[in-house]
């Protein structure tokens, strides 16, 4: 199929062309058209399919073909993204597809000062990109209304969750008109998700092109068992030996992710490191220096992994594993994107075992372990991953033998004894007190 195939105006058709996509991916295929039904919509694909497009090229014809003066703090179509990076992102990509029509688009995000975006607001907007903080600030303020909205799209909205933005899109819902097409979309759709865009959505039509959760089939994924001080050695000796473009190495913290960049510099390796605590200029420098291949490798935490859409990340590699599944998908879906292939690189420790069972059982299939390496630990790879509780059954019988020791029982003249005022033992008097001598 051909995008001219679904009905999309001229205007589009260019812009699509300039963006460089050939033929429609699955997703793209299914939603365009259902939405442009003006149902409300569930959509479901994997990381690296087409999402963005999915949704924003039939919004940009309904507004187009529905085209009215913008009013004053206004806006006609919300985009709802848990990052700034993937606002930034989303923000570009909808900037390009709009590129041959009249409409406006605005972002606006934390980090960034409120006086341009208040005034570009005063005119009214087409399509706004936001994240949720930033943008009910400006409703607080008074600056900016949701009672025009005709499409109201939440991308990424298992992420949302995770983030806590749930009350967030709950506090803006009722603040739409109910006439409003909304739309879902995300690479992953927990039941948690499902039950909050259920919610919100009027009978949607769920889509969904690929099985919920599934990893790209073109990614190469491998396991390397090592112990948790060997990781550093591990990560530098295969960032020498590698073949790679571009690499994203994923932590679960920001401290590990310093301490990691730290390393991976005293050992001149070409890195930076992206997370939270970056000032958003700084952030934007890193991520182009990652994007034009200045800095190959970038180490970061879990806010890249829905944050960074950038072609040619040859290598993902979980440095710490995640302690969710889904987060395992979205991680090594940074790399393969639009058909290309990839490889993942998974480090797993003793304490990550039971992260690695469910990995494991989540994907349906096995990941092939890699031992051609100095640092291979065949214990680690034997290893159950069963930790024993504290409170074992000898534990436990130990516990009540050393209390029924040092437990105070009444002679059996003595027990209904009452102890006087001045015989009343002191509180934090000594258990058999010797008595003092007489002087």
């Amino acid at each position: 199929m051909q995008f001219s195939e679904l009905n999309l105006n001229k205007s589009i058709l260019r812009a699509v062309a300039d963006a460089g996509f050939k033929e429609p991916t699955p997703i793209q295929t299914e939603a365009i058209p259902a939405i442009r039904t003006g149902r409300d919509i569930i959509g479901c694909a994997r990381t690296g399919t087409g999402k963005t497009a999915a949704f924003a090229l039939p919004l940009i014809q309904k507004l187009e073909e529905s085209w009215t003066a913008a009013r004053e703090i206004r806006v006609r179509a919300l985009i709802l993204s848990p990052t700034r990076e993937l606002a930034i992102q989303l923000h570009e990509n909808l900037k390009a597809f709009a590129a041959y029509t009249d409409l406006t688009t605005l972002l606006v995000h934390g980090g960034t000062e409120y006086e341009e975006q208040i005034l570009t607001l005063r005119g009214g907007v087409d399509i706004l990109v936001a994240t949720p903080g930033r943008m009910l600030d400006l409703i607080d303020r008074k600056t900016l209304r949701l009672d025009q909205i005709e499409v109201f799209v939440v991308d990424e909205a298992d992420r949302m969750l995770d983030m806590g933005f749930a009350p967030d899109i709950r506090k803006i819902a009722p603040m739409l008109p109910q006439t409003r097409q909304a739309l879902f979309f995300s690479a992953t759709m927990p039941p948690e998700a499902l039950k909050l865009a259920n919610g919100i959505l009027r009978k949607p039509m769920h889509i969904s092109s690929d099985p919920i959760s599934a990893a790209a089939e073109n990614i190469s994924k491998s396991i390397y068992y090592v112990e948790k001080n060997n990781k550093f050695a591990l990560l530098e000796w295969l960032l020498k030996k590698l073949d790679y473009e571009r690499v994203l190495v994923f932590c679960r913290t920001r401290r590990g992710a310093d301490r990691l960049n730290e390393r991976m510099q005293k050992a001149e390796l070409p890195v930076d490191v992206l997370h939270g605590e970056k000032a958003q200029s700084h952030r934007q420098n890193i991520l182009e220096a990652f994007r034009t291949g200045e800095t190959p490798v970038l180490i970061a935490t879990d806010l890249a992994a829905r944050g960074i859409d950038i072609e040619n990340i040859s290598h993902i590699i979980n440095f710490d594993l995640p302690t969710e599944t889904e987060t395992f998908v979205h991680r090594i879906g940074r790399t393969a994107r639009a058909g290309a292939s990839g490889t993942a690189l998974s480090f797993c420790d003793p304490s990550e075992k039971n992260y690695l069972r469910n990995i494991l059982t989540h994907l349906g299939e096995d990941i092939e372990v890699e031992e051609d390496h100095p640092f291979h630990s065949e214990q680690i790879k034997n290893y159950s991953g069963n930790v024993q509780s504290k409170h074992t059954p000898d534990k436990q019988k130990h516990s009540s033998k050393i209390q029924e020791q040092t437990t105070w029982r009444l002679a059996p003249g003595e027990r209904n004894k009452v102890h006087t005022k001045d015989e009343a033992p002191k509180k934090n008097a000594r258990r058999n007190p010797k008595k003092k001598k007489q002087d």
